[in-house]
């Protein structure tokens, strides 16, 4: 299976002949299309809005972008819920795929192709065009599964080696370099200098503000 951006066409093969993809299917399939980076919620509400203006809703049947929960932590310590991507820079498309669905979605603004096989050209140089391929409905239940039951990620905004004032507690007005982030319990431990010494300080995220 490969990725590509090449145009092409959908439903001849490597030698112009129709293609097995012309049959057409008992039921929507699952597909993957690679999109411009950073644009996946815009492809989708593009796509939304095409499928239905030109009336394909019946073919292409749901665009989703899975994600997980996550939750982000400022430099103030602050804590924000937000999503993350499963699979940045793809949109999953549930549809059944003929000529013109396939028109729809790779005439959409900011898609660069369908994952699928590419057929080589039987004469000439360059590579050939994407045949669309479906993914396995195992595959599909796994990552909707994964991004329904996954605990949300801690992302946070400091790093190892990051300089820090202490904002509250004993040891405020403090600074002192990050030594350990531990996200998942909220807290991180900084080298202050105390009476002199280098001493690991465990202090809470909120406790910290980051320095420039």
């Amino acid at each position: 299976m490969t990725f590509a951006s090449e145009e092409s066409e959908y439903s001849t093969d490597a030698t112009g002949q129709a293609s097995s993809a012309d049959v057409p299917e008992i039921d929507a399939r699952w597909y993957a299309v690679q999109v411009a980076s950073g644009c996946e919620k815009r492809v989708k509400a593009n796509l939304d809005q095409r499928i239905q203006t030109l009336d394909v809703a019946d073919r292409i049947v749901q665009v989703e972008i899975p994600q997980t929960p996550a939750i982000k932590v400022g430099k103030d310590g602050s804590r924000r819920q937000s999503d993350e991507k499963i699979f940045p820079g793809y949109v999953l498309i549930r549809m059944f795929m003929d000529e013109d669905t396939w028109q729809v979605i790779k005439n959409t603004p900011n898609v660069i192709n369908f994952v699928g096989a590419e057929q080589k050209r039987r004469y000439g140089r360059g590579r050939g065009h994407v045949k669309p391929l479906p993914l396995s409905h195992s595959e599909v239940e796994r990552i909707f599964r994964n991004a329904q039951e996954s605990e949300p990620v801690v992302k946070v905004s400091m790093a190892t080696g990051d300089h820090v004032v202490v904002l509250s507690g004993p040891f405020k007005d403090f600074e002192g370099d990050v030594i350990e982030v531990s996200p998942e319990r909220n807290k991180l431990k900084v080298l202050l200098s105390i009476f002199g010494r280098d001493t690991p300080v465990e202090l809470e995220f909120n406790q910290v503000q980051k320095q420039n």
